[in-house]
């Protein structure tokens, strides 16, 4: 099991955070995805390393970006 944190920027509503978790959830691996809205923060668990790359595009499809 592994976890791994992002913030994503751009987030405003809880619909924000459901597209979000739902593009993240898609990954091969993920097991829950946690966002926390007002600091967006978002914590992933996973059966495997997940590559950022693949997250960061994830949150993309989404329609937001990954901080820093």
């Amino acid at each position: 099991m592994s976890t791994s944190s992002v913030t994503v920027t751009g987030m405003t509503c809880d619909h924000c955070v459901s597209s979000v978790t739902e593009e993240i959830s898609e990954l091969p691996g993920v097991t829950a995805v946690n966002v926390d809205l007002a600091s967006g923060k978002v914590v992933i668990d996973s059966i495997t390393d997940l590559d950022p790359g693949a997250v960061a595009s994830a949150v993309e499809e989404a329609g937001y970006s990954v901080a820093g």
